[in-house]
């Protein structure tokens, strides 16, 4: 049996480990179709030996040449560890800094069979996303951070450790950039060959960076989502009796369920995939499950009519369930759902992140190798019919918001009438949801912040859980209603979440707050870890998708409306601003969320462990973390940001913004132009 020692002794050459290859017992990522030429194929091959001396590639060639023939890409299952993945309490690493540690811990749980959708393909969850290319650089990270001082900083390359290099005892351990592609050449075809070629990968948003919590995140961000969603559209918080239907049960998706109930409605979620679905039914978070339809329509209207709160998995294509929906309508005319969204992967549509309705799901993994044009024409058709009955729900009174996924961006890419009548570049017929729920709350600064108890004692999480309660309500007693709400929320989700049960993997946890609420609970729990009563150092993060880690025209910053959606500055200005503030480890990604090539986006892990050290770099890091994003969104014209980066530099005398004159009379430009 290997130890953490043993994984973190560098590659293993003397002997070689057994090629145990794929472990059936696990879900496994879509095989991949990079169409290499035959001398593409040898660079591949070439570049994977890279990491082994020449005596052993006589024994390693053939199987990585026959990986990457049969899963398109060389994943080296050889070198996975047999030690079971997970995140063990910090002092349990074979460390000469705690920090290191840290992000081992992180790495860890990102790959743990319970957080992980695809583990042995080091896919943390959205199809595609990648902690690392292959175990060899898994291997050969441990061994650095195992061996790294507080002088030197891990540098890495979209995956590939390039190696220790001398730095301050101030700079990050780690600076991470994935798929840092020149823009022109930033193609999905071209991804597919580079990172079978293993030169670059796609590290989602907190995968790639080694900060993803398992999908609490997103059950917090989808319960504040459909909370809101209620108020705007429906016009109360209260979904009692209220249906929400979506899509998606593995990865992110697979909060949705959770996040209803929570919420209070009735959600039915749709999954073609039974592995997925049954996990979620097995962790309690799915309270029940069916493959017949006219079963799943029987308990929609049960539900409603006893407004019992219920998270209900429909086994099947969603677009049978939205077309079920409809028919229901047409013969009865009732409307049996209020609320409607997508979670299918479709940053990621034709390599298993959407599945088309004309097809059994073992036909379409099937048909997407052997015949990729075939099977792309068919996730387009099936787009088209998933469009036009969402359309004529949401003509019967319906409410449908994009979430993200970049579901009406393809559906637009797919000939679907999602146009909107007059509308610029990131507008459809139906708004994102940042565009019309969560936007204004970004710019109001709450955003997705979060943390791990290095310790792994639940009794440490319940600590912190109350001191961010006690923080936030301290605060919400002197703040204007509209940011009340937002801090209600919270404290209710904080006071509940030990009783939701939502640790998967590491024990963390998440809340959205502003930059005042991130601050003081950082600098509070420091000082319970230096008091004693936290037990072990604590690692703050937060998701990507945030007031100012995020450029993504489609999402995070759809509703910035002075034509700089499709710049970048942002998330750049982050990652750096991060690095030099304070943040243990730094990470950009090209992708994430949405998908290669249409976001850029950067995250940072920070270890507190109770000094006055740690304490100054999280106050001084994460005022810029969140300030950073709302003095963009004020400059693009949003007048929560204004009032809000306002109220900051009254607070911070530091602190001087560049602030928007805005015209005030739009004969003026009329004028101008006309004469």
């Amino acid at each position: 049996m290997s130890s953490l020692k043993d994984i973190c002794s560098g590659l293993p050459f003397d002997p070689l480990p057994p090629n145990r290859g794929r472990d059936p017992s696990m879900p496994h990522a879509p095989i991949r179709t990079p169409n290499l030429t035959a001398e593409e194929e040898r660079l591949a091959l070439r570049n994977a030996l890279r990491y082994f001396p020449p005596s052993h590639h006589p024994t390693l060639a053939p199987e990585f040449a026959q990986e990457l023939r049969q899963y398109g890409h060389i994943y080296m299952y050889r070198f996975c560890p047999v030690l079971r993945m997970r995140a063990y309490p910090l002092d349990e690493y074979p460390c000469r800094t705690r920090q290191a540690a840290s992000m081992m811990l992180m790495i860890m749980n990102n790959l743990d069979p319970a957080v992980a959708q695809f583990p042995q393909e080091l896919v943390t969850y959205g199809g595609n996303g990648q902690v690392f290319s292959n175990w060899a650089q898994f291997r050969l990270v441990m061994h650095y951070l195992s061996e790294m001082t507080e002088e030197q900083t891990l540098v890495m390359y979209s995956g590939h450790p390039m190696g220790l290099f001398p730095s301050l005892p101030s700079s990050p351990r780690a600076i991470i950039t994935n798929g840092m592609v020149i823009p022109n050449y930033s193609s999905r075809d071209q991804y597919e060959k580079m990172f079978a070629l293993g030169v670059s990968m796609y590290g989602q948003m907190t995968a790639g960076s080694y900060c993803y919590i398992g999908p609490q995140g997103i059950v917090h961000g989808t319960m504040l989502t459909v909370l809101n969603a209620s108020r705007r559209y429906l016009g109360s918080g209260d979904l009692s009796g209220r249906v929400f239907v979506t899509s998606g049960l593995g990865g992110m998706s697979g909060a949705q369920a959770k996040a209803a109930v929570i919420a209070g409605c009735i959600g039915v979620i749709a999954e073609v995939d039974e592995a997925p679905l049954r996990k979620r039914h097995e962790q309690g978070w799915l309270m029940e499950v069916t493959s017949n339809i006219e079963q799943c329509i029987k308990r929609i209207r049960e539900a409603k009519r006893s407004k019992t709160p219920l998270s209900l998995g429909y086994h099947g294509n969603i677009v049978d369930l939205w077309e079920r929906l409809l028919l229901e309508f047409e013969r009865t005319g009732e409307l049996l759902v209020d609320l409607g969204s997508d979670q299918t992967s479709l940053h990621n549509p034709y390599n298993g992140g959407y599945y088309p309705v004309q097809l059994s799901f073992r036909q379409a993994n099937q048909l997407m190798t052997t015949d990729p044009d075939r099977f792309k024409t068919m996730v387009q058709q099936s787009l088209r019919r998933h469009v036009t009955a969402i359309n004529k729900l949401s003509d019967a009174g319906m409410f449908f918001w994009d979430y993200g996924n970049a579901f009406l961006l393809e559906a637009k890419r797919a000939g679907a009438e999602v146009e909107k009548a007059g509308g610029g570049a990131t507008e459809f017929r139906y708004p994102s949801y940042v565009q019309h729920i969560m936007g204004d709350i970004f710019s109001l600064g709450f955003g997705p912040f979060r943390w791990v108890c290095t310790s792994g004692d639940p009794q440490d999480l319940a600590v912190t859980d109350n001191i961010a309660a006690t923080v936030l309500e301290e605060i919400s007693a002197h703040v204007s209603d509209r940011i009340k709400q937002q801090y209600n929320d919270n404290i209710l989700w904080i006071r509940q979440a030990g009783k939701h049960k939502m640790v998967v993997g590491s024990q963390a946890r998440i809340l959205y707050s502003d930059q005042k609420g991130r601050v003081r609970i950082a600098l509070a729990i420091n000082q319970a870890i230096a008091d004693g009563r936290v037990s072990a150092p604590v690692v703050i993060s937060r998701d990507h998708h945030d007031v100012s880690g995020t450029d993504s025209p489609f999402r995070e910053t759809s509703n910035v409306y002075d034509g700089s959606a499709f710049c970048a500055d942002m998330a750049v200005q982050n990652f750096v601003g991060d690095a030099f503030r304070g943040a243990t480890w730094v990470a950009l990604h090209n992708g994430g969320g949405v998908g290669w090539g249409e976001v850029m986006n950067g995250g940072f892990g920070l270890m507190l462990d109770g000094s006055e050290e740690a304490a100054k770099r999280a106050s001084l890091m994460l005022n810029w973390d969140v300030s950073n994003g709302v003095a963009r969104r004020c400059w693009s014209g949003n007048s929560n940001a204004y009032e809000t980066i306002q109220h900051t530099m009254e607070e911070n005398r530091q602190l001087r913004v560049t602030m928007p004159f805005p015209v005030q009379d739009e004969h003026v430009l009329d004028r101008a132009l006309q004469g």
